[in-house]
This record gives C-alpha cells, structure tokens and sequence, in this order.
C-alpha cells in the first residue's frame, strides 16, 4: 500500500508555491508583506503629494526657528529665545522625570498595597481593597485635575509666610516651603563645577552630572564584585564574611569625595518680596501629575502583586514558619522573590501605560513633550505631520527602552533550568 506524500524538492513547480505545504504559508506572508508596503508605501506617496499642492513641503527645518514661548517648569536653561529644538528637549526631559519619579513611587505604593490587601487584619484588607477599587475605576485625568485643586486650595499663600508672626513656616529646619505655587526645595550647587556640554544647542549634559554617574557605577561595581566574592567564600566554607561595612564605603566614600572636590553646597529658598527666591521650585502641575499618576497606576500594580503572591503554594509560607522565620522574613525573603517571575511582565504594561498617560500633563499646565512639540510649536508653525511623527517616534523610543530593561531584569529572575 504507497501514501501520498509532497514531491521531492528536485521536483519544484511555480505551482508548488500555492498547493504545496512547504511553500504556501511563506508565499502567503510574502504576498501579504508586499502588500502592505505598497498600501504604506502609497499613503505616504499620497500625503506627500497633497502637503505639496498645499505649499507645506514635509520639512524638518522649522526645528532650528525661534521657539517665541516660555516652559514654566524646566530641569535646564531656557528662554523663549531658543530653537524649538530646544523646545522640545526640555519637554521631553519634563515627560522623562515624570515618568521615573512616577514608576518608582507607584512600584513602592504598589507592592505595599498590594501586600496589604492579603493582610490579617480585616481592617486594614479593606480599607487597602477601597482604594484600588476608587482608584482604578475613575479615569486617571479625574484624579490628575483633583490633585492639582486641592494643593492650590489646601496650601497657603507666599504671603502667608511673611511677617513676625506668619500664619505657615518653612519645614525641615527652614529649607523646604510648602505653598500654592509649589514647593521650594533646597537646590544642589557645585562652587567648583566643570560646566556642561552642548550638542546641536539642545542637549546639554553637565559634566559634573556625568562625573557623578561614573563614579557611582565605578563604586556599585566594586561593591558587587566584594559581594560575589563573599557569596563564593560562604559557598566554599559555608561562613560569609561580613563585608557590609566594606561596601557600603566603597559606595559613599568616593562619591563624598567628589562632592567635595567639586564644591557641592546646597541653594535655599528664601521668601523675597511677593514669591521665594532660590532653590528648585516644584510646581503644583509637577507634583499634581506625579502623583495622581502614581496613585492610579499603584492601584494596578497592587492587584498585580496580590496576583504573584497568590500564584505560590501556600506550602512555601508553612515551610518558611516552620523552620521559625518571622512573617516579613517570609514575604521579603520566600514569597515576593518568587512571585517576582508571575509580576514583572504585566508591570511592564504599567509602566508603558504610565509612561504614555503622562501626556495628559497639558490639562493641568505641565510643559511636557506633549505640551511643547506637539502643542505650542505645533500651532505656531502649522507643522502638524512633522510634530506628530516626531512625538510618536519619541513616545515609541522611551517605550521600547522601558521594555528593554525590563525585559532584562525578567530573563534575570527566571528560573534556571538544568
């Protein structure tokens, strides 16, 4: 009895490429890859052509004109006199210190909320069960305009600061001044910096900053590698050295040198006329959005926490009491390491999320890259395409790098095998 097999591969027809089983998924996805080039290839060909007839040549050079408007809140020097290039950059480092401030304290508020909501204690389960459930069930621009009405209603005034009797004060030993403008912050200063670096009259890069950076890599470094050596050592003889006091100098140490080398003192407001002087002043629009966003997407991330730790079999908590360790050892040392492979993946997604829902900064006044390329040069320049793609392309950027490290810290933490 013969079966019916596919032809030999010496055997090969045009006809091969639809009916034969080999060839047909790849002759399909070429065709549709094809396609689809020539439908995009054809929309932008058509774009082009239309902006053409309207006399709006695709043109980038826009960038290098005079911005013509201020940035309330800025981490470098800016004046309306710089390029939209520049413009935009302070934007973009606006979004990107949201987004990091907001990512860290929405993975703290998280993962305690989370863990709380596994608690004991009736009480404190529910209450930690009522805000996610307020939290994540309105939309997040509510919250975001909320918070920015109460610290302009809730704080006083400058004024209220001034006279010999003043209804408010500073707090921490008079260096931080809580108002309805914002919150004014001691600023750090280098007596002896090495001044900064300026690419294309956009990107400046401090180089006391990179110095810092390098120094504090450098000394992590050390101290990993005096870490590995003690884990080989305890390896080895089953007795780890202690090593602690070592690398915590070999951290601090070099850094404070630094410092000193280059002259680090602090900057404090101070009260001066109608408004403080001095310092780094925090805006309302900054701390609305860090922390409406924080607060929202802490909701999520609790539930993702809860998720992980509910993935590990309860026999791992028994085990763990058994041999006598003491409930936050548990959790700190059993539980959330393991639960870590069940919760980093979607706490990407959350991230992404928040990352991307801090363009809504503009409904509170925040300039970020929203605010500034894709908002004021947009209508000034009626360069909407251009504004457009340079804001997905930046968005998408800053995405893929979140992913990236996260991604590499998620292969790090997966199991090994044998």
């Amino acid at each position: 009895m013969t079966t019916l097999t596919d032809p030999p591969a010496e055997s090969f027809k045009l006809s091969m490429l639809v009916y034969d089983t080999r060839y047909r998924s790849i002759t399909f996805q070429i065709i549709a890859l094809i396609a689809f080039l020539l439908f995009f290839g054809w929309l932008t060909l058509n774009t082009v052509q239309n902006l053409n007839d309207l006399g709006k040549e695709v043109s980038f050079g826009f960038l290098g004109n005079p911005a013509g408007y201020d940035i309330n809140q800025r981490l470098i020097e800016y004046d309306n006199q710089d390029t939209h290039l520049r413009a935009a950059f302070v934007g973009l480092l606006n979004t990107l210190l949201v987004a990091v401030l907001g990512c860290i304290t929405a993975t703290i508020v998280g993962v305690i909320v989370g863990v709380l909501r596994l608690s004991g204690n009736w009480l404190i389960a529910r209450l930690m069960t009522v805000y996610v459930e307020m939290f994540r069930n309105v939309p997040v621009l509510m919250w975001i305009i909320l918070a920015m009405a109460v610290l302009i209603e809730s704080l006083p005034a400058p004024s209220a600061f001034r006279g010999d009797d003043p209804d408010s004060t500073m707090k921490l030993f008079d260096s931080v001044a809580l108002t309805n403008r914002g919150v004014y912050i001691p600023e750090p200063l280098f007596s002896r910096g090495l001044g900064d670096i300026s690419f294309f009259g956009a990107f400046d890069i401090s180089v006391d900053l990179i110095a810092i950076i390098v120094v504090l890599i450098g000394s992590i470094w050390v101290s990993k590698r005096i870490g590995r050596k003690a884990d080989a050592t305890q390896e080895a003889t089953g007795i780890r050295p202690t090593t602690w006091h070592i690398r915590t100098a070999v951290v601090i140490l070099p850094t404070v040198v630094l410092l000193g080398i280059l002259g680090f003192h602090l900057g404090y407001p101070e009260l001066r006329g109608f408004n403080f002087q001095g310092g780094t002043h925090m805006r309302n629009s900054l701390i609305a959005l860090w922390l409406a966003l924080s607060l929202y997407t802490a909701a999520f991330v609790a539930e993702i926490v809860r998720a992980g730790i509910m993935a590990i079999s309860a026999g791992q908590t028994e085990a763990a009491a058994a041999l006598g360790l003491r409930s936050n050892r548990i959790m700190s040392l059993v539980i959330l390491p393991q639960a870590l492979r069940v919760i980093i993946p979607p706490l990407i997604s959350q991230y992404l999320n928040l990352t991307k829902n801090s363009s809504l900064a503009i409904a509170v006044g925040y300039m970020d890259i929203t605010g500034t390329l894709m908002g004021i040069t947009l209508n000034q320049t009626g360069r909407e395409l251009e504004t457009v793609l340079l804001g997905m392309a930046i968005y998408l950027v800053i995405s893929l790098i979140i992913s990236s490290v996260m991604n590499v810290y998620n292969e790090r933490k997966k199991l090994v095998e044998r």
